[in-house]
């Protein structure tokens, strides 16, 4: 639910531009800079602020987390100046920067270690079912109803989860002073370097093509059906974090190469029919499907690596991750500027021949074969 209130928070604004500048009086390219300032938020807060609150009990960590969204969506909800909304957003980002530096080390460790790849699963579905279902029906109830009401729901959402975390979450310890790594040594641990480079590379071939879908569709004349793309491609991913949650723990390894040669199969497929419907159909499902188990998948090989230091390499995956959303964008729209969309397929192919291989050689500390918890 955390991981669900984050990713809504980030994305509502996106659905809601025009009714979002109406509403604050400001144009819509304005209103837009409330996804980025958000996304800002949580590149510039991530690391620091899991640092610093790494000795912290993990529970008093993750409710000043949800207490910062409650906070700060209620402002947004209630604010009338533009200026205050984007500072509101702002700060909404640094929650998300926080939350995304415990979630996945707080879920493993509340089971045991052959359980811990699909309790990160579990933690991490909130963030398809956002993208799939959350996104567009909280654009829907915003424009019938007001934006204002979807994230007066977000902030209602945020209540609930404060008081289910108070009651029903276990708590933990943090990091013992004396475990702690400095920033510059946890990024040298052996096999964390290769899952960043894997997760850039992956997550910016995969924002070019997801922010510029409109684009892309009408080779295909597909654009009256974005909507309906985008929604195979969520149902794809909700089934492609089912089979990661399955088989992660044993198959991890297998489970991105297969991952990553997917979403290369697809651009190759794109290339070839990027102007057939059924083509185009059939690859949104596969990419789809690619997606949803990318960042369990991720985000475990990247605990793995960091041994006893996995919030802050948790948090230099959210780093990772949000550069990528940004690269995306910017590779894409020089792209998309220069070459035309027809170019997409052929740079997500660049992108995914280099992750592949970075993967497959990253054998011995960053994607290791065998099941976890057996590994010596």
């Amino acid at each position: 639910m955390t991981g669900f209130i984050a990713i809504l928070t980030e994305t509502l604004p996106a659905g809601l531009l025009p009714e979002i500048s109406q509403g604050l009086g400001v144009s819509q390219v304005m209103a837009g800079q409330l996804v980025s300032i958000y996304a800002l938020g949580s590149l510039l807060a991530a690391i620091p602020l899991t640092v610093l609150t790494s000795g912290w009990r993990r529970k008093k960590v993750l409710l000043l987390a949800v207490g910062t969204f409650l906070l700060f969506n209620t402002i947004t909800t209630v604010s009338a100046n533009y200026w205050l909304t984007l500072t509101a957003r702002f700060m909404s980002g640094v929650a998300a920067g926080l939350a995304w530096g415990i979630l996945a080390g707080y879920a493993r460790r509340l089971v045991p270690a052959e359980l811990q790849g699909r309790a990160l699963a579990v933690a991490m579905v909130g963030i398809p079912i956002a993208l799939s279902l959350g996104t567009p029906a909280g654009s829907w109830l915003g424009s019938l109803m007001g934006w204002r009401v979807s994230f007066g729901l977000m902030a209602a959402l945020a209540v609930i989860l404060f008081i289910w975390t108070l009651i029903a979450v276990p708590d933990l310890p943090g990091q013992q002073p004396d475990r702690r790594l400095p920033v510059r040594k946890v990024l040298l641990i052996p096999g964390v370097l290769p899952v960043l480079a894997v997760i850039f590379l992956w997550m910016t071939a995969h924002n070019i093509l997801y922010t510029f879908i409109g684009p892309f569709l009408e080779l295909s004349g597909l654009t009256a059906q974005v909507g309906l793309i985008l929604l195979i491609f969520g149902v794809a991913a909700l089934v492609g974090i089912w089979i990661t949650g399955t088989l992660v723990d044993r198959y991890l390894r297998n489970l991105v190469l297969l991952s990553l040669m997917a979403l290369a199969a697809v651009s190759l497929v794109l290339a070839a029919g990027m102007r057939e419907q059924i083509v185009v159909f059939l690859a949104v499902i596969v990419w789809g499907w690619s997606f949803g188990g990318a960042s369990t998948q991720m985000q475990t090989a990247a605990a793995d690596a960091a041994v006893d230091n996995v919030d802050v390499v948790q948090a230099m995956v959210t780093t990772a991750w949000n550069l990528a959303i940004a690269s995306g964008g910017v590779v894409g729209g020089l792209l998309l500027n220069s070459v035309g969309a027809v170019s997409f397929p052929w740079a997500l192919m660049a992108l995914m021949a280099m992750a592949f291989g970075i993967a497959y050689f990253g054998k011995q500390h960053a994607f290791r074969p065998g099941a976890r918890g057996q590994r010596p």
